[in-house]
């Protein structure tokens, strides 16, 4: 892709102290930030990735991708497909169950869009429950508690729905759709997009991009769909979809939640509008500053990265230039890295476990194996090895992992993995005494409860 060009803060109106405050809190508060990119007057003024995450790296957005659902709709409405008010019964009329209850009569696109479904709880969980592979059906088929358009309620399902009615106007998928329209002329090449059993781009999910890629789009949600002359999205949609839709004062969001909710789009607390997904995915289109702040993360609580945004970086935009300093902040956002594990590089343990098959009575980690430098679990049979390095990253046969390993005690070692494509990392430690092994497997977030295996050795 052509890169945003690029400038220094203070050109732009900024100073390169508030961007090192922010660094400083979150590497203080933060659990994991992956990448941080702060764009001013449509050039990048700061950008940086905390190794082994990078820039080349797609990164996982989640619900990030409901604002491309989003923009995809207003598309369709420029072209005469569909209208805010197309019943979902005429749109996906393969998918309705037998009955039409009152309430899926009047269920309409700009329900979908604004997360008023009717529905008492999200529904994407129906579709890694469906019985078959059609999530659609298994959606549509769950009763409306309430009267559409006037319950809120966060569903993911609904953005799904938005996809499947879009690839059956269209017949291409949602990806697909947008990518002569948006992608290619923003320069967004080799973007994906996880689909469904029968195809369909999951909508609400599943979308990867690079930071900069992300930055391309928020630069164009700046501009209200302006790009190099062209109107890629009307200005009147981006108006809309970023606009209070519905109110979200009553729920249980953090506070950034609770300030409205327009057309797949949240609204900032102080200021402005934003794309957001899972464990702080953030796309934060700030029109008063005319700046646009990316962040990627693995954070449990990703309202605290917003409040160091709002306390460090959205006071410092000044309407005019600031004189050039030597802050060191390039230094430091070149040197940015994950924390390795720190311990000793060897232990006696080492020498005595190398090559040896410890195997679990476990239905899932049958088995594991340890030599230096590389970690080798077993799950049904299949070897997955881990390569690690001591006091640096180390990438195994599949790229995407990095890992980082030590002994932190003669008998423990210590191996964490980051999948640079994703927020997940994993660690796992692995405790000798005599002959047995005792393994322990826990990742840093999830949807729910943290995975956590626990096995030890027969």
């Amino acid at each position: 892709m052509t890169p945003l060009p690029r400038s220094t803060p203070e050109a732009e109106g900024i100073s390169s102290t508030a961007i090192l405050d922010f660094v400083a809190g979150a590497e203080l508060l933060l659990e994991s930030l992956h990448s941080l990119m702060v764009v001013r007057h449509g050039r990048v003024i700061a950008e940086g990735w905390w190794y082994p995450f990078a820039a080349q790296h797609p990164h996982l957005m989640f619900s990030v991708s409901k604002s491309f659902t989003s923009t995809a709709v207003g598309l369709a409405i420029r072209e005469g497909l569909l209208t805010l008010d197309g019943l979902v019964v005429d749109l996906l009329p393969e998918d309705l169950p037998a009955q039409i209850d009152p309430h899926l009569a009047v269920l309409n696109v700009r329900h979908l869009l604004t997360m008023t479904t009717g529905h008492p709880t999200d529904t994407v969980s129906l579709a890694d429950d469906s019985p078959g592979d059609n999530w659609a059906r298994t959606i549509l088929a769950q009763p409306l508690e309430f009267t559409p358009g006037t319950h809120y309620v966060y569903n993911s399902g609904a953005s799904y729905l938005l996809s499947a009615i879009l690839q059956r106007l269209t017949g291409e998928r949602l990806l697909d759709y947008l990518t002569p329209r948006l992608f290619e002329p923003l320069g967004i090449v080799g973007a994906t997009w996880e689909s469904c059993p029968r195809g369909i781009d999951a909508g609400g999910w599943g979308l990867a991009l690079t930071t900069e890629q992300l930055a391309t789009f928020g630069q164009l949600l700046l501009q209200r769909g302006e790009w190099n002359g062209t109107q890629l999205v009307p200005a009147e949609w981006i108006d809309e979809a970023t606009s209070a839709q519905v109110d979200t004062s009553g729920t249980d969001h953090d506070v950034d939640g609770r300030q409205g909710y327009g057309y797949q789009f949240w609204l900032n607390q102080p200021t402005g509008y934003r794309a957001e997904g899972a464990f702080g995915q953030f796309c934060l289109v700030l029109p008063e500053t005319d700046a646009v702040i990316l962040l990627t993360s693995a954070l449990p609580t990703a309202q605290r990265a917003l409040d160091l945004v709002w306390e460090h970086l959205l006071p410092a935009f000044s309407d005019q230039p600031l004189p050039e300093t030597q802050s060191g902040l390039g230094g430091t956002l070149t040197s940015l890295a994950m924390p390795t594990v720190t311990g000793d590089v060897t232990s006696p343990t080492a020498a005595r476990a190398a090559g040896i098959r410890f195997d679990f009575d476990d239905p899932e980690v049958t088995a594991a194996t340890l030599e230096p430098g590389l970690l080798t679990i077993i799950r049904g049979g299949v070897s997955t090895p881990l390569a690690f390095g001591y006091g640096e990253w180390l990438a195994s046969a599949d790229a995407r992992v990095l890992a980082s390993g030590a002994w932190v005690s003669p008998g423990t070692l210590v191996v964490r993995a980051h999948d640079v494509g994703t927020p997940f990392s994993r660690t796992y430690t692995l405790e000798f005494a005599d002959d047995a092994l005792t393994l322990d497997i826990e990742q840093n977030v999830a949807f729910g409860d943290l995975p956590h295996t626990h096995v030890v050795s027969r």
